[in-house]
């Protein structure tokens, strides 16, 4: 045999070994970061990592932005935010930031004062806030009524800041504090995105000061963008 067709062969069984070795991505967000390969005369659409058919299937098929609120448990009230983006039939990761949710963690049936923020997907129309506008696509209203109340710790004077409406027991398309609760009071309301103090909330989502700049520029109404949320075990089944 020769010295170039024994090198050939071991490269070949090296290869080979690597593959082997090879153990698949476990993280449920960064599995995002490389899509599976697909046959090309094949695409089937490729959906939003780590969450379950579920809730997957409430996603309208006109959506092309996902932000997605991995929780990290049940009971806890930490989570992590993800930005998915459709690139023709995969959902692609854009940003990625920590966040927080209800200081009770998460639940399946939201009702006001549970401190528990709810699971499920919601649509994303309308954005708000103290500050003015920053350049957001979805329609923005300025208002100090937004302002925390000043008896609450000062951590939490800038909370509202930003917000952007979650589309859970309110009426679309009108500001984010307009008090209207569709399913009444008992089911809550006014679940938001907004800025973040360092620990969880009521049931809102909240996040830093950049992350809510970032996406007030980005969520495109003509890209119908959605929440889904929830901890990972919900998400996932």
């Amino acid at each position: 045999m020769s010295s170039d067709v024994r090198r050939a062969v071991a490269c070949g069984i090296l290869l080979a070994a690597l593959a082997a070795c090879a153990s698949p991505r476990t993280d449920p967000v960064r599995s995002a970061e490389r899509p599976a390969a697909r046959p090309a005369t094949a695409a089937a659409p490729t959906g939003v990592p780590d969450v379950g058919d579920r809730l997957r299937r409430l996603i309208p098929d006109d959506s092309g932005q996902v932000v997605a609120v991995y929780g990290d448990g049940r009971n806890s009230p930490d989570s992590t935010v993800v930005l998915f983006t459709k690139r023709g039939s995969v959902w692609e990761r854009t940003r990625s930031w920590p966040a927080h949710n209800g200081k009770k963690g998460w639940t399946t049936d939201h009702r006001e004062g549970d401190r528990r923020s709810p699971v499920g997907v919601f649509t994303l129309t309308d954005a708000g806030g103290v500050l003015k506008d920053p350049g957001s696509k979805l329609p923005y209203t300025r208002s100090a009524a937004f302002a925390a109340p000043r008896w609450w710790a000062e951590s939490h004077w800038h909370d509202f800041d930003y917000v952007i409406a979650i589309d859970y027991n309110r009426v679309k398309g009108t500001p984010p504090n307009d008090p209207t609760r569709p399913g009444g009071d008992a089911k809550g309301g006014g679940i938001w995105l907004h800025m973040d103090h360092g620990s969880g909330t009521s049931a809102c989502v909240s996040l830093s000061r950049p992350a809510m700049r970032y996406l007030l520029r980005t969520l495109d109404p003509d890209r119908h963008p959605v929440v889904v949320m929830g901890d990972r075990a919900d998400l996932a089944s």
